[in-house]
Order: structure tokens, then sequence, then C-alpha cells
């Protein structure tokens, strides 16, 4: 018996070295090639485990964090400071009286007063809902243009409604300044026709005007692709049961761009709502927001409140886009028709008052255009070369000085360059992997992928504030972990702060080339043996490799011009960058801010060129 025990053992080692001896008798290529085979099998569920993980730490764990700093104060859990800002008449204006628990009348009453007061909240919608009605108004008159009439350059200008995600909002806040400053454009043109000069400056007519510039081209946009899916025939139906055209406009046309119009104005109501770089720059304190406070709270140190205030201000974002989308799924109006809407040549066929009357609209519409959105960029060009005694390049001078001059405290104007090309660079490398693994996610078809597409997209609807409140809180002060405390070096949070506010582009701009591929080819390349992975790198991605570079400008450009959560964490740094060196100039020497804003903007019309040519248009949004 133990004859056989042994042989049996001996056999059994026999097998194992034969097996050994067979593996280590395999060619080297063949082994490589398995290796590589079994990567490729799991490379796809491995990026996107990794990519979770990277969310998980450089967005949704700092965002935690300032949900704890709301509730944790002194060791102890307590909904105090949520309490105490709720009941805070300088928060909540009137209302706040009734969170007291006074009497409902008397609350109405008191609003009803031509003394009331709104609030910093209060203040913060009111502005939002002027700056969204401007915005709307603005956009509307260009999505008719653009839908409706073909003239030569309308490609182009259609792509330059891209602008709200290009252009970096303190170098349009400085173009502003430029132009309704006291000695601004505005004044010399109103100087030069002998009338008298106005003072739009730290007003919320100009901050009001700004938020539109950058979000009437986000309206027309949205509004635009809805207008162009019209189809033509419904239209035509109508006119031949003997519909007018204002008719048929209002029956068949309208309900198809109403779902549209107010996804524009919702995006609009929450991206003014949280502004910051804009109010903080034509607005000052005195026209402050809730994020403008926010930012004050954090340089007060009063991270507990600072914290429970931008959870308010994020809660009442994310309502609104709830209501948004809940209108949105009961309202949408799917057009079935293949034939879009025909385009009229812009110039006009005849002298009738019926084609005369939209293009004189038009054309007054043009010069309000002109006003908004060239005058600003005009200006800071313009006064970045002026000085008392006409054009000079004094200006650029100045930061070559204070390059070779400047004391160790101030903004050196090269490293404010190099930091943001740095850390341009280095979060595209970040933005860019996890914006297309995201994407990949996104368009598989699997149970649970809408829920992936919102828990991924959720950096679209948190403020910049308060990723680098959560940031500043959670990886830069450090964490322990087994008695060893974990910390991150202000300039790798700043990368991950830029990384999460630009893979969200990077999605959207790879995600519909991805869906539009045909999948025929994939499952070709999958019967034929390749891998998820392969099929993924050597068939869709190349078919997509334009979006994916798009998408790459994207997040460049959006690090480039990142302001909120920078300024955050650069503060008590040296970690500046171009937008902060455009900040601190401001409020000193506007030639010099202007000279770094037309830095900057070199640096982000390389990028929107970029994305222009590699199919801007194509953006999911």
């Amino acid at each position: 018996m133990a004859r056989d025990v042994d042989g049996g053992a001996a056999g059994a080692g026999s097998d194992d070295s034969e097996t050994a001896t067979e593996t280590a008798s395999r060619p080297s290529g063949e082994q490589g090639r398995s290796v590589r085979t079994t990567i490729e099998r799991r490379g796809v569920v491995g990026l996107a485990v990794a990519t979770i993980a990277l969310l998980l730490g450089i967005f949704y764990y700092p965002v935690a964090t300032v949900f704890v700093d709301s509730v944790l104060v002194d060791g102890r859990w307590t909904a105090q400071v949520f309490v105490s800002i709720l009941q805070d008449p300088f928060y909540f204006g009137e209302l706040a009286r009734l969170l007291s628990g006074e009497p409902v009348r008397a609350v109405i009453e008191s609003i009803r007063s031509p003394d009331r007061r709104l609030g910093v909240i209060g203040f913060t919608t009111y502005q939002a809902a002027l700056s969204t009605v401007a915005s709307v108004a603005l956009g509307l008159p260009a999505a008719y243009l653009l839908a409706r009439f073909e003239f030569p350059g309308r490609r182009t200008l259609r792509s330059l409604t891209i602008l709200p995600f290009v252009l970096p909002s303190i170098m349009v806040g400085v173009g502003f300044v430029a132009t309704f400053g006291r000695n601004g454009t505005l004044n010399a043109v109103l100087g030069a026709l002998g009338l008298g000069q106005v003072n739009l400056l730290f007003t919320l007519e100009a901050v009001v005007i700004a938020h539109a510039f950058y979000n009437a081209p986000l309206v027309a946009r949205v509004t635009t692709a809805a207008w162009e899916s019209v189809d033509a025939s419904a239209v035509e139906t109508a006119r031949s049961l003997g519909a007018s055209p204002l008719r048929a406009f209002r029956d068949v046309v309208a309900p198809q761009l109403v779902p549209s119009v107010l996804m524009g104005a919702a995006l609009t109501f929450v991206f003014t709502f949280s502004t910051f770089p804009i109010v903080l720059a034509l607005g000052g304190f005195q026209l402050a927001t809730v994020e403008v406070f926010v930012y004050r709270l954090i340089r007060d140190l009063e991270y507990a409140e600072a914290a429970a205030l931008a959870l308010i201000e994020l809660g009442i974002s994310l309502g609104l886009l709830y209501a948004y989308l809940r209108y949105e799924a009961r309202h949408t109006v799917q057009s079935r028709g293949i034939r879009p809407l025909p385009r009229r040549p812009l110039t006009p066929p005849s002298f009738s008052i019926r084609e005369l009357l939209p293009r004189a609209g038009l054309a007054a519409y043009a010069v309000v255009a002109l006003a908004v959105f060239v005058a600003p960029i005009a200006s800071m060009v313009l006064a970045s070369l002026s000085g008392p005694e006409g054009l000079t390049l004094a200006n650029y001078r100045f930061l070559v000085a204070r390059q070779t001059a400047g004391a160790s405290f101030q903004v050196q104007p090269w490293d404010a360059v190099r930091n943001s090309l740095l850390f341009g660079v280095a979060s595209l490398a970040v933005a860019l992997p996890m914006g297309v693994v995201v994407a990949v996610l996104t368009t598989r078809d699997y149970r649970g992928r809408k829920v992936v597409d919102a828990v991924a997209m959720a950096p679209l609807a948190v403020s910049g504030i308060v990723v680098g409140l959560g940031l500043l809180r959670g990886l830069v002060f450090g964490f322990e972990i087994g008695g060893t405390r974990l910390a991150v070096g202000g300039g790798l949070a700043i990368v991950a702060a830029h990384a999460v506010a630009g893979y969200p582009f990077v999605v959207r701009t790879v995600a519909p080339g991805l869906e539009g591929i045909d999948r025929t080819l994939v499952e070709s390349a999958r019967a034929l043996g390749a891998p998820r992975a392969r099929a993924l790198l050597d068939v869709e991605l190349p078919l997509v490799w334009p979006a994916v570079v798009a998408g790459a400008a994207f997040a460049f450009a959006i690090s480039i011009g990142e302001f909120s959560a920078t300024i955050v964490l650069a503060s008590g740094t040296n970690q500046f960058t171009m937008p902060i060196a455009i900040e601190r100039f401001i409020g000193r020497r506007l030639g010099p801010a202007t000279a770094m804003g037309v830095v900057l903007l070199v640096v982000t019309s390389a990028s929107f060129l970029l994305i222009d040519r590699l199919g801007g248009d194509d953006v999911g949004f």
C-alpha cells in the first residue's frame, strides 16, 4: 500500500515535472502572446476599475469630506451649522424669519415691502434669473440665424457656440473691465460721440451681460440642434391644411424647441447660480454671490460654515436640474422625420416686407451681438497695447520686468505660464484616459448604464469651489491610515481638480462617436478572435480618433482656464496659474492684467482652433 502511495506520489510528481517542463520548453514568444491575450481580455475591466477608483479618490472622497466638515464640528456630529445658515437673514433674507418659526403672514408682508432683504442666496437667485433671461434673449436669435439661414461662415459661427466651454472666465472678466470701466472702450466711444460717460463696472448690469456672453452661445447651441432636427414634411403638412406660417411654427416647430430652450435656461441658471470668477472681477464683494462668500469663508478658515453653505448651494442647483429632467422626460417631443427644414439665403430674394423684416431684425441683433461678444475681447487686446501716449508694449515689458525683478511673494508671469502649461499637460494625462474609459462604459448596452453615466458626469453639477475645498480638506491637509498621515501636495491637488473639470468634456466628445460606430465592424473583429480591449484599440478608437483629439483639446483648454478650484488650492503657495495672475493684477493695474489675458487668449485660442478642426460640432452637449 505504501508502495502504491509512493508510486502515486511519484507519478503525480512526474506529471507536475512534465507540465513544468512543457511550460519551460514552450517558446518565449508563445508565452508572451499568452500573457498579452490575458491582459487584453481583462484590460477593459481593469481600466474601468482603475477609473472608478481614481474618481472616488479625486472627486467623491473630497466632496464627501466637505459634507463631513459641515456636520462634524469640534469632533461632534451636529446640524447646527446648517440650522444657523438657514435662520440667518444675512444668507436667506426674509425667508430666514419663516425658517425661524415666525408667522407666515408677517413674513409675506415683509417680502412685499420695498425694503425687504434678499440675503446672499436670494440675491444669487435674483442675478441668476436675470442672467438666464438675458442669455435666452441673446441666444434665441442666434439659433434662428444658424438654423434657418445659409451664409458664408455659418459653420464657423456655429462652432463659436462652444465658447462657454473654452474661454477662461477670469479672462472674459478682464475684457469686460476693459470695455465697461471708467476708462474703457464704451466710454471712449461715448466721449467721441459727445455723450456722457457711464460706469457699469461693479454693477449688476455688467455681471448679467458677462453671464450672457458665456451662456447665450450655450442656449443657441442646444436650440440650433433642436431646430435642425425638425421634420420639414410636418411643417409642409400643416401649411397644406391651411395653417399660416406663424400657426405652423406655433403648432409644429415650437413644441420641439421648448424642451431645448428650457434645457439651455436650466443650465444657464445653474451655471450663473454658482458663478464665481465673473462676480469676483466685475461685482466684487458688494455684489457677492454664494460662491464668493464660500471662498471668503475659506480664506477666513471658517471651513464648517463654508462647507455647509456650499452644500446648500449644491442642493439648490441639483434640485433645479432634477426638476428639469422630470419635465424633459414628460414633455420632450421626438421628431420622426429625416428631412430638415431647408435654410434660406441670408440675402433677401425680394424686397417685400415679409423678406426684409426678419433680416432687419437680425441686422439689429448683429449690432448687439458685436457689442456683447466681440467688444470685450477686442477691448482687452487694445488695452494691452495702449498707454497714456497711445500704442505701446509697456504692459508686456512690465510682465518681463516683473519676472526678472519682482519680489518672491509677487506673482511671476513666466512662472504662471509655466505652471498653467504643466498643469494642463498633467491633467490631460489623467483626464483623457479617464474620459475615454467612461465614454466606453456609457456606450455599452448593460443594466445600470444610466446610473454609471450619472455618477461619472456628477462633476458637471458640482462647482469648482466645492471641489477645491474638498481636495484641500481631504487630500492636501491629509488623512491618517494605520497611524500614518498621508497628504498630497498642492500641485497634485490642482492637477486632480483640473482633471475632474476636464474629463466629462472628453466623455461628451468621444461618446457620440462611439455610439455611431457600425457594430458589425466590432463584431467581426471579435469573431476573428480579438479580445474586447484589442477590438477597442484596433477598431473603435481609430474610427473616433478626431473626437479623442478634440476631447483632449477641451480638457487642456479647461485646465488652462480653470480658476475656482485653483484659487482655493493655490492660496499660500507659489502654484500660481495664468488665471490667478490675472486676478492678482486686475485689482491693481489693468494694463498688465490685459497683457496676461492676451497670453491666456493665445493659448486657449490654439485649443479652440484644434477643437474646431477636429469635430467641435459633434460635442454631445
